[in-house]
């Protein structure tokens, strides 16, 4: 394999699988990318793939190839060794003992690579119908559910993000939920939809990966397809595919509480700025804080017996009855994060009923977060 690429679309095409590549040493060849040129030509292609056999990718590449073949080679020093080269092309070509030989300008590089064979192969998944979802669309509603999918292994279920298309017809929702939180998101996204699965559940790390193929700077549409135990994601010459967790989601929607007796909005950076403050002296291990609401006025306040004790107040336009409620901090300053809006608005029921978190310009997204005994 022999072939010529411009250092900047080599650099972008390793950048995008560094997070895929497997780097515990289960199967050392999986934090390999594998090259591939399947045709000769000035204006040919090179293939990158890589997976770690629950998700995958593969990315097509302009080039000029004078030698088709395959090898696959340590994707991060392939990725460091580029990320030096100068502004120049640069020249790939694989030697008799599988090894790459890597020019650009006066430099030189030989690095250890295997033969193209021993690459697991991909998912092989390539479905008849996709759904056109615009990336700005998908980036958003990831961005808002992505953070509260359980990292507890034993929960499999909850380890992903749930996709299902609403009875209204032509909206898509997304939620996730670890049993302290939950965050959904509706948007609506055409009729087309109904030929998209329904029910699915999209693992944390594929969904990170969508969200960074979603959030290139040429983003415009991505195809999206679920079938069976597989999913995909494809823009241009990318093709991201994924094994969906197999498993049946809570029904969250009975945990959806009712709509609130008691809202106050409120300017979501002076919240998150206070609530940041007050966690500083909460117990390293629940970040406990008391929520105090009271007409005018909301005050926040934690307490730790081996540090001492944090309080601020805020002033709101609220008159309803007064409600005092504890919660996790972090879960809070997560779900204000995700919400990437000017002001939000809580709604509180009681003392033993979780805060409802909207941002007040879409009221289409939802975060909830369940209190703690104090």
């Amino acid at each position: 394999m022999k072939f010529t690429i411009q250092r900047g679309e080599l650099q972008r095409g390793l950048a995008r699988i560094q997070a895929i590549v497997e780097k515990r040493n289960s199967m050392p060849i999986l934090a390999n990318v594998l090259l591939e040129a399947p045709t000769k030509g000035k204006e040919a292609e090179i293939v990158f793939s890589a997976t770690d056999l629950e998700v995958g990718i593969r990315g097509t590449h302009e080039a000029s190839v004078t030698a088709t073949g395959g090898v696959t080679a340590s994707a991060k020093k392939l990725f460091e060794i580029v990320r030096e080269l100068p502004e120049e092309p640069v020249q790939i070509a694989t030697t008799e003992n599988q090894y790459l030989d890597i020019r650009c300008a006066r430099a030189k590089f030989v690095l250890a690579g295997t033969a193209a064979e021993e690459y697991p192969t991909l998912p092989g998944f390539d479905p008849e119908r996709t759904v056109r979802v615009q990336a700005a669309v998908l980036s958003t509603m990831i961005e808002r559910t992505m953070y509260a999918t359980s990292v507890d292994e034993t929960r499999y279920n909850l380890n992903g993000v749930y996709l299902e298309i609403l009875p209204e017809g032509g909206k898509l929702r997304m939620v996730a939920t670890d049993g302290h939180r939950l965050s959904y998101v509706d948007r609506g996204v055409g009729p087309e939809l109904e030929t998209l699965a329904s029910g699915v559940i999209i693992p944390r790390k594929g969904l990170a990966e969508l969200k960074r193929l979603v959030d290139e700077e040429d983003a415009d549409e991505v195809e999206l397809a679920f079938e069976g135990a597989n999913g995909l994601a494809r823009r241009g010459g990318v093709t991201l595919v994924m094994r969906l967790i197999e498993g049946e989601f809570p029904n969250y929607r009975q945990v959806v509480p009712k709509a609130p007796t008691s809202r106050l909005t409120l300017a979501t950076e002076p919240l998150t700025h206070a609530l940041r403050r007050v966690a500083l002296l909460s117990v390293e291990r629940s970040r406990a804080v008391r929520l105090a609401l009271s007409e005018g006025k909301l005050v926040m306040s934690s307490n730790n017996p081996d540090l001492g004790e944090a309080q601020e107040e805020l002033d709101v336009d609220y008159a309803g009855p007064e409600i005092t409620v504890g919660f996790n901090a972090r879960y809070l300053l997560d779900a204000l994060g995700a919400a990437h809006a000017k002001e939000v608005q809580l709604g509180f029921q009681d003392e033993m009923s979780p805060v409802q978190i909207q941002p007040t310009e879409d009221p289409e997204a939802l975060a909830i977060v369940m209190p703690m005994r104090l």
